[in-house]
């Protein structure tokens, strides 16, 4: 939930959970109010193969009805039952997303309930203070009935009275303690990985650590929303003790450095800050909240948010949330056909997640982990460049124009991939290489990929392929590529489609070698190279097998 307040200085912290999240990939992608549906398919298609490690999860329970993006964030019970789909659809996403190594997180509303009166979304009667089907009753609920209003700073308001009127459980009470627990244990039982427990510093710390000594899994990872800010009384360091933390001033700040200020200033970005110890902290370029009340960067900030997310992936610091949603024209706007995305980049659905720069440094992250930063390298400026010791290194340039640079690593000689250009560069036996980064572009290396083609794929007879033909107008600036289900084809990852040669325009024209026999799906899609996201035709994917002999010919027309 947004709260409009944070907190004063540091003081005493409690000790630290072990509840970082287990394994060696510990990128999150958030996944902002997507379907059940469609986060299976990416878990497949997307997540697992990129190297997420975990995919977070809207609110799934029983919620009050509306288009905003805020109903799934007031609960009416604890059945699995919302716009985003029902408890049969949740149990195949967890088992898909499992079998595809990739954990779900579950945002859970634990604090509140509803604001008012109606019908949920799964048919269930409610009013305020009174909810049959979870089920509480008046008794469940605190005595204080008023807004906390702007009072941060006294902390039984906070933790006893209304946030934006929603109906505040009493958490200190055995059985709203069981009730949660038995939610929470619901979900574990559908193979849930871990929690990120909502609006947490309105419920007082022991409360939680009740809750959590309650759970089949006490361990499961548990990561708390609790917003930094002066003049409150309720700390975000007396969760530590409970699980991760979300440090809401990273994004801040990453927010004040990329607009007005010098990347050379991120030498000691964290703890340097009076950020949270490292350990047992969660971290954002922007979230739900932020990217809608203007403390972060969001999607529409250009290169700022680009490169401030290849810096979170490529710095040691916390684990990292990548948050993935929707374009919006104002503060309440629900999700685009009502969570389901059909496709990346379209119907306002942004993927940020899957956008070609941020995509590639998640591997970049599970290839360092553990590493120390070395080589720090800036020009004073907005030029930056480290390394995470011998596997990998990565530059920077915030500057307004290109940047070419000798860069000293601790990466051993040989030729390694740029997976932000997938060019290929080669460093020598003293550990260096010389490239130039255009304005607001990166470079990274890591020992995972040392090879821009891929290597290991069958050389198929340059006879035999297919010939694409498509008739495409386009705007100044535009290209046009096809991507499909081939590693040819890129996979279905747009940064690795094939680009269409322009030369008989309109129509845009490839040759691919493929082997004989080779049945394939396709679609055509636009780009302006430099810039995130793309266009897809629209319709089905487009299927053709490759004959035994010579080519198969695809004569197409952009379908709008």
């Amino acid at each position: 939930m947004t709260v409009a307040a944070t907190v004063l200085s540091l003081t005493a912290t409690a000790p630290a959970a072990q509840a970082a999240p287990p394994g060696t990939r510990d990128v999150t992608a958030v996944l902002f109010n997507w379907n059940f549906d469609s986060i299976a398919r990416e878990c497949t298609q997307r997540l697992g193969p990129a190297g997420y490690g975990y995919v977070q999860v809207s609110p799934p329970q029983e919620q009050i009805q509306g288009g905003q993006w805020w109903t799934n964030y007031q609960p009416v019970s604890y059945r699995i039952d919302s716009r985003l789909g029902n408890r049969a659809q949740f149990q195949t996403m967890v088992t898909t997303c499992r079998n595809a190594g990739v954990g779900v997180v579950v945002d859970a509303v634990i604090n509140h309930m509803t604001a008012g009166s109606g019908t949920g979304t799964g048919g269930s009667a409610y009013t305020k203070y009174n909810y049959p089907d979870a089920p509480y009753s008046d008794g469940d609920f605190n005595t204080c009935r008023r807004e906390i209003g702007n009072n941060y700073g006294d902390r039984y308001n906070v933790q006893n009275c209304e946030l934006v009127g929603l109906a505040d459980l009493n958490t200190g009470k055995d059985y709203v303690r069981q009730r949660i627990a038995d939610y929470m244990n619901d979900l574990l039982s559908m193979g849930v990985a871990g929690f990120r427990i909502d609006a947490v510093k309105h419920i007082p710390a022991a409360d939680l650590a009740n809750i959590k000594s309650r759970l089949t899994n006490p361990n499961v990872y548990w990561k708390q929303e609790a917003i930094f800010g002066a003049g409150e009384a309720v700390l975000p360091d007396e969760y530590r003790g409970t699980g991760d933390v979300q440090e809401f001033r990273y994004g801040r700040d990453l927010k004040r450095v990329f607009e007005n200020e010098s990347l050379a200033y991120l030498e000691n970005f964290g703890e340097g800050w009076g950020h949270m110890p490292s350990g047992g902290t969660a971290v954002f370029v922007d979230n739900h909240d932020t990217e809608r009340n203007g403390s972060t960067l969001n999607y529409n900030s250009g290169a700022n948010y680009t490169l401030a997310n290849v810096f979170m992936l490529a710095w040691p610091y916390g684990s990292p949330d990548v948050h993935s949603g929707y374009e919006f024209s104002h503060h309440d706007a629900g999700p685009p056909n009502n969570g389901q995305v059909n496709a990346c980049w379209q119907d306002g659905w942004k993927c940020q997640h899957a956008w070609p720069e941020i995509e590639s440094m998640v591997a970049f992250r599970n290839a360092t982990r553990g590493q120390p930063v070395t080589n720090w390298w800036d020009n004073g400026n907005d030029a930056i460049a480290f390394g995470r010791g011998s596997q990998g290194y990565v530059a920077i340039n915030h500057e307004s124009g290109a940047l070419t640079q000798t860069f000293q690593t601790s990466l051993a000689a040989g030729t390694y991939c740029d997976v932000q250009s997938g060019q290929s560069v080669t460093v020598n036996g003293s550990g260096q290489f010389t490239a130039t980064l255009g304005s607001n572009t990166a470079l990274a290396l890591h020992t995972g990929a040392r090879d821009c083609d891929g290597g290991g794929e069958p050389t198929p007879d340059p006879a035999t392929g297919a010939s694409f033909n498509v008739n495409a107008q386009t705007q100044w600036g535009e290209n046009i590529y096809v991507v499909g289900n081939l590693t040819q084809l890129g996979g279905w990852n747009p940064s690795q489609a094939i680009r269409l040669d322009a030369a008989d325009y309109p129509v845009w024209r490839a040759e691919l070698t493929l082997p004989a026999g080779t049945t394939f799906e396709c679609k055509y899609i636009r780009r302006v190279d430099g810039q995130s996201g793309v266009t897809w035709e629209s319709g089905g994917n487009r299927t053709a097998t490759v004959p035994t002999s010579g080519r198969i010919v695809l004569n197409d027309t952009w379908r709008v």
